[in-house]
């Protein structure tokens, strides 16, 4: 069982910086894929980003490939994502999910979500 509570979210304006966190509970967290996924208003949940349970390996959506960095920190229990060079059109509300598949993880499908964080970038 993971229980993951994300943090960090906010205003900015555009090409300014957040960095979102994901701590989570439970003693297999570093056993875990883990993700970042973001909805806006009237949209559908879109994929952004995971990460491998080392942190070794990652994969970015286009949209935020050389904006945003993934990390995270397993002793810790904690997942980072550094938003540089924000744009408005990335105002969403920010979910960070966990799975052991990376398939179901990537999907969309993950057996664990956060409550999700605002983040709001003026133009």
């Amino acid at each position: 069982q993971v229980q993951l509570v994300e943090s960090g979210g906010g205003l900015v304006q555009a090409g300014n910086s957040l960095r979102l966190s994901c701590a989570a509970s439970g003693r297999t967290f570093s056993t875990y894929y883990m993700g970042w996924f973001r909805q806006a208003p009237g949209k559908e949940r879109e994929f952004v980003v995971i990460i491998n349970w080392r942190g070794g390996a990652t994969y970015y959506a286009d949209s935020v490939k050389g904006r945003f960095t993934i990390s995270r920190d397993n002793t810790k229990n904690t997942m980072y994502l550094q938003m540089n060079s924000l744009k408005p059109e990335d105002t969403a509300a920010y979910y960070c999910a966990a799975d052991n598949s990376p398939a179901r993880l990537r999907l969309g499908a993950a057996d664990y979500w956060g409550q999700g964080t605002q983040v709001t970038v003026s133009s």
